[in-house]
């Protein structure tokens, strides 16, 4: 008679098993959600942390060329343009286009006092830029000259209405006090053309090269460049006007003085693409872009008038000298006596990143515009 073996075997029941299944998933579920929100956070942090360095890449950009507005134009800082029925314009390049105005394919005329355009050291643009999410932008123009190019080395002469020729002499180069200044068709830091010219004749002059400069010697063996300033389609900043008073063409020939390269640099929104971007545009040079997903862009300025006792103070003016509601304290001012500049704002939104969202930040700070109207305004003691 065989034994049977009553010993039952050890398991778990289909209960315990949907339990511990069911408490795998809740903590591998966790677990799960952990890891994303600290991928979501890292992509936070990242995102922020480029958008930062661009936003502060392009503010320095702007701050330092606000802050050298009117440097090396002299005392003033408002130099006579051509002055006929055509204005002199600013915000086009060689290849003919325009990039100012709501549709970013317009020029702006440069400012007038009466009937003559002047050149100052820096020429507000309100509401000058595109309309971007229902808000007006802001156009900013500063103008100072290049002191990385030694142009003022070299002695200019007018050799023709549309042609100077620069020639370094002896007393020419002991004047700037440089001994090799760069030759002026130097590919890197010579005359292009776009490029704008102060000349010191009597009165100034201000031109648009329109060519390559021509190189040679004189029959002292000195260097000699020629340089064109043509009227015309190469001339689109409208600076050398052929019957324009004030012009390179009027002035007469074999006058001599010297040239100084002079830097316009325009900066304003590009909303013809998307995300919109800041670009900074230099004389009759085709524009750079300086930072993507910048959105708002607007300005500011306080004036001051130190003919006047006490001095006419004018703050935080949108579009001084317009005589508009907002600007009537500045009714008479100059852009010459604008003493600071307001960056009310120059906001800037990252890219959006599927379901993530995006952030934004947003600029707001004042720059001293040391090299046009400086003056230690104090008010006077009370007694």
């Amino acid at each position: 008679m065989s034994d049977r073996s009553t010993k039952r075997e050890s398991g778990f029941s289909l209960l315990e098993m949907t339990v511990a299944m069911a408490l795998g998933t809740l903590v591998l579920g966790a677990a799960v959600q952990l890891y994303s929100q600290g991928v979501a956070a890292t992509w936070t942090v990242t995102q922020r942390a480029e958008m930062q360095q661009d936003f502060r890449a392009a503010s320095n950009i702007l701050t330092k060329d606000l802050s050298q507005a009117g440097a090396g134009m002299g005392d003033g800082a408002a130099i006579q343009l051509p002055t006929s029925a055509t204005i002199p314009v600013y915000g086009c390049d060689q290849t003919l286009a325009c990039y100012l105005g709501a549709a970013n394919t317009a020029a702006t005329t440069y400012p007038l006092q009466g009937t003559t355009p002047y050149l100052y050291g820096l020429m507000p643009g309100y509401n000058a830029g595109p309309t971007i999410s229902t808000l007006q932008t802001d156009v900013v123009t500063v103008a100072y000259t290049d002191n990385t190019f030694y142009l003022n080395c070299y002695q200019a002469t007018v050799t023709n209405a549309t042609t100077v020729t620069f020639t370094l002499t002896p007393a020419s180069e002991a004047n700037c006090g440089i001994s090799t200044p760069q030759a002026v068709n130097n590919t890197a830091t010579g005359l292009t053309a776009g490029d704008l010219v102060l000349f010191s004749f009597s009165p100034n002059v201000v031109a648009e090269v329109t060519g390559t400069p021509g190189a040679g010697t004189n029959g002292l063996g000195q260097p000699t460049y020629t340089v064109p300033f043509a009227p015309g389609v190469n001339d689109p900043l409208k600076m050398n006007q052929a019957t324009a008073t004030n012009s390179l063409a009027k002035t007469a020939v074999n006058t001599t003085g010297t040239g100084m390269r002079i830097l316009v640099i325009t900066y304003y929104l590009d909303a013809t693409i998307t995300p919109p971007r800041l670009m900074r545009q230099i004389s009759g040079h085709s524009p750079m872009p300086v930072a993507e997903n910048i959105v708002y862009m607007k300005f500011s300025y306080d004036l001051f008038n130190s003919s006047t006792t006490p001095g006419t103070v004018a703050t935080n003016q949108p579009n001084p000298g317009s005589g508009d509601a907002n600007d009537v304290a500045s009714n008479g001012l100059l852009p010459n006596q604008i003493t600071k500049i307001n960056i009310l704002h120059m906001a800037m939104d990252s890219t959006l990143h599927g379901t993530k969202g995006y952030q934004g930040m947003d600029l707001e700070t004042s720059v001293s515009a040391r090299d046009l109207t400086y003056n230690n305004n104090y008010p006077l003691p009370s007694h």
